[in-house]
């Protein structure tokens, strides 16, 4: 026989807290392989260009975060990133071209 009883007791805010945190991890790994399979695709197989893969990865970034109001800490990540792109963007031809 069943047991009859209250339910709905039980404290499950470390549950909620680490399913948040893993929506929140599959976000990131998702919105991060969307943004790198589109600069990659528009930078080398179609040949696009660096910047304009650049621009898709930006733009697919802003987009990722705010439709789903993404904290601080993932504008100061693709921030970073955006400055490391560009930075390669501006250095990676140069290397290529001195050593040709």
């Amino acid at each position: 026989m069943a047991q009859s009883g209250a339910h709905g007791n039980m404290d499950i805010s470390d549950q909620k807290a680490t399913f948040g945190g893993f929506l929140a991890a599959t976000v990131w790994g998702c919105g991060l392989t969307a943004q790198i399979v589109a600069l990659l695709t528009l930078a080398f197989a179609i040949g696009a260009g660096w910047w304009a893969g650049l621009a898709a990865f930006v733009v697919i970034g802003v987009a990722l975060g705010l439709s789903f109001r993404l904290s601080g800490v993932y504008w100061a990540v693709q921030v970073a990133l955006w400055v490391l792109m560009v930075l390669g963007g501006l250095i990676i031809p140069a290397l290529t071209s001195a050593a040709g």
